[in-house]
């Protein structure tokens, strides 16, 4: 007899998949009332950045330095050896690298955008361009401010959130040999890619699409450099959807795409499982030595780079556990689990579901808002209204004015990124967001925008402040 109540691996026709770890150690949260959610993100000038952790129920606000670490990289950070050089844990990173990305030369970093500056002073000559797969909010502010300007030329599906393209963060090669011709190979300081782009809703590069790349670019001379922060994510959607690597590992994926590039950064803090970290790798020599040099300036001695020496044990010790296939699978498993419900109850998303995070289509939450109005603002600050939960804007705030004209940047994506920690939150925490994003949906209907009250000059999204209208 067929059972009535079924599990949503039932559901999806096949057998449902369980967590590969298990829980030692909670972490209390509080639930709390509407009226007090009022004040809170009222004083929090509607943006969820300035919200106090204390006060967020369940926060999807990122991945970044938000996951739970290991019992093995937790007794790692006992073997921190501080010496101020020559660590043995920057030793243990270093091979770690070199092991699972291929890079020779590896310089660590506090976090992913001090390797994001290094390169950018170090690679970028003022009036350079610099074309990428989508621009992320830190790594185009290093390029503008070392004179680069960043030029987009991702494909078109990459835009729209309902496209089914299975590789949504390729490289559109037809535009960036334009843009060659245009402007000549000496124009162009290096191509920026970045593995399942966040501000594109989580979306991957296949592994055709960056062989390519690498032929084109050889031709002329032009370095590619990558952006490996959700790589690994990157290298499982990899082996689900392109021919030919359904029965490669995470591991060897992730080897061979790096392979195609000549160097890479990392925010440890995502798929390498540490909540501080990041490094910058290559495989220049003379340009190793230049980043080399550089962080000794501004981050610490090229042995530690501005992190302890327990630091870089966990983040060695992560990278080992983030290419390991049953991780990857159920921290994917994860997010398309959240996926899939809002995609039953036809809450408008960016399909496919992504590797990090679900986002919501504001867009089509709020179909008659202007965008002026800040509509993916004003969907964060509801959710965390009905809820409780801290979600991140990936819209008009986040993409900042334009250095030249001074007007906002108009993006055609308006997004709310509900972003899964690793290993952190239960099937039941995912249960809970997508009912709160369904209610939101249900009663769309009247929600008023926001004003701008208090605008940055860098990153607005951080701390602008806002107010109802």
């Amino acid at each position: 007899m067929s059972p009535t109540t079924r599990t949503i691996g039932q559901q999806r026709g096949r057998r449902s998949w369980a967590e590969p770890w298990k829980i030692k150690m909670v972490e209390p949260i509080r639930v709390t009332t509407r009226p007090y959610r009022e004040q809170a993100i009222a004083e929090a000038g509607y943006n969820t950045f300035l919200l106090r952790s204390e006060d967020v129920y369940i926060d999807l606000l990122t991945d970044s330095g938000t996951s739970a670490m290991s019992d093995r990289q937790w007794a790692g950070m006992m073997l921190g050896d501080e010496a101020y050089a020559g660590s043995r844990n920057f030793y243990h990173l270093e091979a770690a690298v070199q092991e699972h990305y291929g890079y020779r030369y590896v310089v660590p970093t506090h976090q992913g955008r001090g390797a994001e500056h290094i390169l950018s002073q170090i690679a970028i000559k003022p009036g350079q361009l610099v074309p990428g797969n989508m621009y992320f909010t830190t790594t185009r502010l290093h390029q503008e401010l070392a004179g680069g300007t960043f030029v987009d030329v991702i494909i078109d599906e990459a835009h729209e959130p309902s496209s089914q393209h299975p590789f949504k963060g390729n490289v559109n090669l037809a535009k960036l040999q334009s843009l060659i011709e245009q402007h000549g190979a000496d124009q162009i300081a290096y191509i920026s890619l970045a593995g399942t782009v966040n501000m594109a809703g989580g979306q991957p590069v296949s592994m055709s699409n960056v062989r390519a790349l690498r032929q084109l670019c050889a031709g002329y001379g032009i370095p590619i450099y990558l952006d490996a922060t959700r790589m690994v994510e990157n290298a499982y959607f990899i082996q689900q959807r392109e021919a030919g690597f359904a029965d490669r590992t995470i591991a060897s994926i992730l080897r061979e795409f790096c392979s195609n590039t000549d160097g890479s950064w990392m925010s440890a803090k995502k798929d390498a499982l540490v909540n501080i970290g990041g490094w910058l790798a290559m495989n220049d020599e003379g340009l190793f030595d230049e980043a080399r040099n550089m962080v000794v300036i501004y981050e610490g001695l090229h042995t530690y780079g501005g992190l302890a020496g327990r630091d870089m044990e966990a983040m060695a010790r992560g990278i080992v556990e983030s290419v390991q296939d049953d991780h990857v699978r159920a921290r994917v498993g994860q997010v398309l689990y959240l996926g899939e419900l809002l995609q039953d109850w036809r809450i408008p998303i960016v399909e496919p579901v992504g590797g990090h995070a679900v986002f919501l289509d504001a867009r089509r939450f709020y179909p008659d808002m202007p965008q002026d109005h800040f509509p993916a603002q004003t969907l964060a600050a509801e959710l965390y209204l009905d809820s409780g939960i801290r979600a991140m804007e990936r819209g008009i705030v986040s993409a900042g004015r334009d250095p030249e004209t001074g007007d906002h940047r108009g993006p055609k994506l308006e997004l709310v990124r509900l972003t899964i920690p690793r290993r952190v939150y239960t099937q039941a925490h995912m249960d809970v967001t997508a009912e709160s994003a369904l209610n939101v949906y249900e009663h769309r209907e009247g929600t008023r925008g926001l004003r701008m009250v208090y605008e940055p000059k860098h990153l607005r999204f951080f701390q602008a402040r806002f107010e109802r209208l």
